[in-house]
């Protein structure tokens, strides 16, 4: 039953940001490339005062797949890279933190990319 609650909660707060953009589309005029900034900089800021962490217990992968997972990510690799390396690791610590996810992204994209064709937009 345990587990039943977790992919509940992970499809209810997941869910929930989705509802949020798909609002904030169909109501504002941003754009959905400014929502997903938004997002990971609400991540940031939820993360750097630490109300991201207990969402993110409490939802999984609910809270930490969405862009704002992102963004908690970068506030977390900053704040641990601080603490041991001082003002440099505010330079370092996101970019270490999110090394694997950038990685991956690079790699899979590029292998799209060979793999398909795209089409011009005419």
């Amino acid at each position: 039953m345990e587990i039943l609650t977790k992919f509940i909660w992970a499809f209810v707060i997941g869910g929930l940001f989705c509802v949020i953009a798909q609002i904030l589309i169909d109501k504002t005029k941003l754009t959905p490339a400014r929502i997903l900034v938004s997002y990971v900089v609400v991540g940031v800021l939820l993360g750097a005062i630490g109300c991201y962490k207990p969402l993110a217990d409490i939802a999984g992968a609910g809270a930490t797949v969405p862009l704002t997972g992102f963004g908690y990510l970068i506030s977390e690799g900053v704040r641990e890279a601080v603490d041991k390396q001082g003002l440099l690791g505010a330079l370092t610590g996101g970019l270490t933190a999110a090394a694997g996810g950038i990685a991956a992204a690079l790699i899979f994209g590029y292998l799209a990319a060979i793999f398909f064709k795209g089409k011009r937009r005419g």
